[in-house]
């Protein structure tokens, strides 16, 4: 099997109302966490990569260990740039084999991230790279990202923007937010999906994407907790709203937190039952079982996309 762009995987997922897991990667035990979730569902996925990530295990380690992870396991997968902040951090991605680029121009105005947009995507196709983009800002903090307030998608900008810059898929802001600390205290998480269906209507057979669409898992904040860490009031996205979302034009969720959380998780309650470990193995190993039973969780239950491989 191969390293794949998204182009087909977003077709079937659009077709089959499900989307598909896009998982972000820093080390070898993430990876394995992943890919071994998404083969035991025989489902498709996508292994991302933050520019934070980059800078702390470097390109071609990543693209190494994803080409380590294809072998071993047999299955088809994208490797994507989150977040790309500039066109020098997608030139790397590209040179070093990713088959899927996002540049990150919300933060700019409008005419200005289409124009940036716009020389990403002609050098990324000329490359045989697919691209995705995001107009509106979400709020919340997730590696050097960054937002105080979130800004909503305007549908009739979307198409426009669509179809101007050429990109394949596009990154929109319905409620969704980076971190672990998505809402404050006593609010209600809300996903606008009349922004969506409008969005859907103006964009027909176009993939969408739901960043900062971690659910933050309950029972992993509390084991974090339990064990010497300090997350009170972390909350994330209901399952159910990124399902029916799923269901929609969204064929491809982020999820960065939860699998933080499910590492750090398993970690600490290693150290705190057993403090005489001090064997990596031992304390990572628990991460990566943990991350595996998260992918498998979300494929069933969030994204839909078991058996997507068919």
């Amino acid at each position: 099997m191969a390293l794949v762009t998204t182009k087909n995987m977003f077709k079937k997922a659009y077709e089959g109302k499900y989307s598909i897991g896009a998982f972000n990667i820093n080390n070898m035990e993430i990876i394995q966490g992943v890919v071994n979730g998404a083969k035991a569902k025989n489902s498709a996925v996508i292994l991302q990569c933050s520019a934070g990530a980059i800078k702390y295990a470097g390109p071609k380690y990543l693209k190494a260990m994803v080409d380590a992870a294809i072998e071993e396991t047999g299955i088809d997968l994208a490797l994507h740039l989150d977040h790309g902040p500039d066109f020098e951090t997608v030139k790397l991605c590209v040179e070093n084999g990713f088959t899927s680029v996002m540049f990150d121009g919300s933060h700019f105005d409008y005419e200005e991230n289409v124009a940036k947009t716009q020389e990403v995507a002609k050098y990324a196709h000329d490359h045989g790279v697919v691209v995705e983009a995001e107009l509106g800002v979400l709020a919340g903090i997730e590696d050097d990202v960054s937002a105080a307030e979130h800004i909503y998608t305007d549908p009739d900008q979307a198409e426009d923007f669509v179809n101007r810059t050429g990109i394949d898929s596009l990154a929109i802001a319905i409620g969704t937010s980076h971190g672990a600390f998505k809402f404050p205290p006593n609010f209600k998480p809300k996903l606008r999906f009349d922004i969506l269906e409008k969005v859907q209507e103006k964009l027909p057979n176009f993939p969408i994407v739901l960043h900062g669409a971690s659910a933050v898992d309950q029972e992993a904040v509390a084991t974090c907790n339990k064990y010497g860490g300090n997350l009170a009031g972390a909350k994330g996205i209901p399952i159910d709203m990124l399902r029916k979302a799923s269901s929609m034009a969204v064929c491809k969720i982020n999820m960065d937190t939860d699998l933080r959380l499910a590492m750090t998780a398993a970690v600490r309650k290693t150290f705190g039952d057993k403090p005489e470990v001090f064997d990596p193995r031992k304390y990572l190993g628990a991460g990566r079982d943990e991350i595996q039973k998260v992918v498998e969780y979300k494929i069933d239950n969030v994204l839909g996309s078991a058996n997507s491989l068919k």
